[in-house]
């Protein structure tokens, strides 16, 4: 892992223990969150604002995106995976866990958007606890299967899952993903 303090870091968080990490050891850090109707790059109560499906950020903006238990709660991560390798500089990386289960071949999708802009429930719904909305307040849209690297790879990322240690009880190791935006061709 390269020097934090060489780094440009997004975080798609604002609260928590690898923020405080973060923010003593990054070179520079951009913290958010996503809030229902407020528009990307704005500040509510404080926090900046984002949509990871549609991010104000410029190309290339950052070394490093971190984000734990988020994309889970997209209802589009084929676009958000593709903002994210926008706004990830060549040889960039992001770090990332989501609710991931590597002996499903495939994806579980629980929800999906209609055309009207409502949701249709595939799954019995689910809801997530959040630090800022409350308990049981966020949708998982999906739990991921084993066709989580592939859906990064679609995206121009270079995919790596790392297992936790098959000491750690179960639900308290989670897999780490890696993904890697290829450096620039020579």
């Amino acid at each position: 892992m390269p020097n934090l303090g060489a780094l440009d870091v997004y975080e798609l968080s604002s609260r928590g223990p690898l923020v405080a990490h973060l923010v003593r050891h990054a070179r520079s850090l951009v913290l958010s969150e996503y809030f229902d109707g407020v528009a990307a790059g704005s500040r509510h109560r404080g926090v900046h604002c984002e949509d990871v499906q549609a991010l104000s950020f410029a190309d290339a903006s950052f070394d490093l995106i971190t984000h734990t238990e988020v994309l889970e709660h997209v209802p589009d991560d084929a676009r958000a995976f593709a903002e994210l390798y926008r706004v990830l500089r060549p040889g960039g990386l992001m770090l990332f866990t989501v609710p991931y289960w590597p002996g499903w071949p495939q994806t579980l999708e629980r929800a999906r958007l209609t055309s009207d802009g409502g949701i249709e429930h595939l799954q019995p719904p689910a809801y997530h606890d959040d630090l800022l909305r409350g308990q049981g307040r966020v949708l998982a849209w999906r739990d991921y299967g084993a066709d989580l690297p592939d859906r990064l790879t679609a995206a121009g990322f270079n995919a790596e899952v790392l297992l936790p240690s098959p000491h750690i009880p179960w639900q308290l190791g989670r897999c780490v993903l890696l993904a890697k935006r290829p450096k620039a061709p020579a």
